[in-house]
């Protein structure tokens, strides 16, 4: 149900909104679990292979590097004690972590080794530190049944979804060969996290000159939410109604804009279809904060996609945890509400009875 059903709601937030004993109170908050989900690291083979990308992308790397006053590429290294320790100068509890491997390549044993590496990574971290770490599981989708063998794996050793950075060597989820991953996770119960990537060769055009957009500046919106709306227009909500997508960057722009798509895709919704965009939307979606610390633009969200279906993130080491939390704890929002965001959607979603 969208947060914003009546005026009353409306009227309500906008006084919150401006009232500075709500960011007061919310500064006094405690004992509320934090779980943030669009952690990344790298696995260690990966170094070379991570510093040459962003050095390419100098202005993605030298804002993140300003942002946590490190290298972001040595604290994508580690998932030992100083990554705890940012942790906990923040107040976050648990972190579901996943490993920075896009899948461009046309080298599909040396990605299945270095996604391998990297849940073997993720595996090890969360063995150590079970109650602070979780993961998502890193699969091959390029080779779709590698991925599927990898996936049931990973579920096995206790991860909670999958994710998959950018596109498939520029191939896209509503491609039905990727169907039976699609068919796991929803049977499962496991989230598909579509995080984002550098627009693929046919989109580099809109940015050449201008490759300080291509980023999370810009492409990184274009590019994963362009993946999500394929997914929606090629019916793969209809075939797998229960399968949940999350999106970072509080919905990669899709929730500020959904009656605009409603409105502009309800004569191929009608024909292809079974329900309407927005429906699909508020469904299928899971949105993250991560790297997107705005309140009016959560706040829409809200209204749009609902409270239920909004978690928590920080895009930790590329943002900053301290940062991200701080904007959590002042929301304008209900007590409640607050404790969704912070961490009993995750709970839910992911079924993390035990933490």
């Amino acid at each position: 149900m969208p947060y914003f059903n009546n005026a009353a709601n409306i009227i309500k937030i906008l006084i919150n909104i401006n009232n500075p004993k709500n960011f007061k109170k919310r500064r006094k908050i405690k004992n509320m679990k934090i779980i943030a989900l669009e952690e990344e690291f790298i696995p260690d083979s990966f170094k070379d292979m991570t510093t040459k990308v962003f050095q390419e992308n100098k202005y993605t790397y030298e804002a993140s590097n300003q942002i946590i006053e490190k290298d972001v590429i040595d604290a994508m290294l580690d998932l030992g004690d100083e990554h705890l320790a940012a942790m906990d100068e923040a107040g976050i509890d648990l972190q579901i972590l996943s490993a920075l491997i896009p899948q461009i390549t046309t080298d599909n044993e040396a990605l299945k080794s270095v996604i391998e590496e990297g849940n073997n990574k993720a595996a090890e971290a969360i063995k150590k530190n079970p109650t602070r770490y979780s993961a998502f599981a890193g699969l091959p989708f390029v080779d779709p049944k590698a991925a599927l063998t990898e996936f049931e794996k990973c579920i096995k050793s206790g991860f909670v979804g999958a994710i998959l950075y950018g596109s498939i060597n520029g191939d896209f989820f509503d491609n039905k060969k990727y169907w039976p991953i699609l068919e796991f996770a929803e049977a499962n119960n496991k989230p598909i996290y579509l995080h984002p990537c550098y627009p693929v060769p046919g989109m580099i055009n809109y940015f050449k000159g201008r490759e300080e957009l291509s980023g999370p500046e810009w492409g990184f919106m274009i590019d994963a939410s362009s993946h999500f709306m394929r997914m929606l227009t090629g019916g793969v909500f209809d075939q797998f109604p229960k399968l949940k997508v999350i999106l970072g960057h509080l919905g990669e722009s899709i929730p500020y804009n959904m009656e605009r798509i409603n409105n502009r895709l309800s004569a191929y919704t009608k024909e292809k279809l079974k329900k309407s965009a927005a429906e699909y939307i508020r469904q299928n979606l899971f949105i993250t904060t991560s790297g997107n610390f705005s309140t009016p633009s959560l706040l829409c969200a809200m209204g749009t996609i609902g409270v239920d279906n909004i978690l928590f993130s920080v895009d930790w080491p590329n943002e900053s945890n301290k940062k991200a939390v701080e904007f959590l704890k002042h929301l304008p929002v209900s007590e409640p509400d607050l404790e969704k965001i912070a961490y009993k959607n995750a709970i839910r979603i992911f079924n993390l009875q035990k933490y």
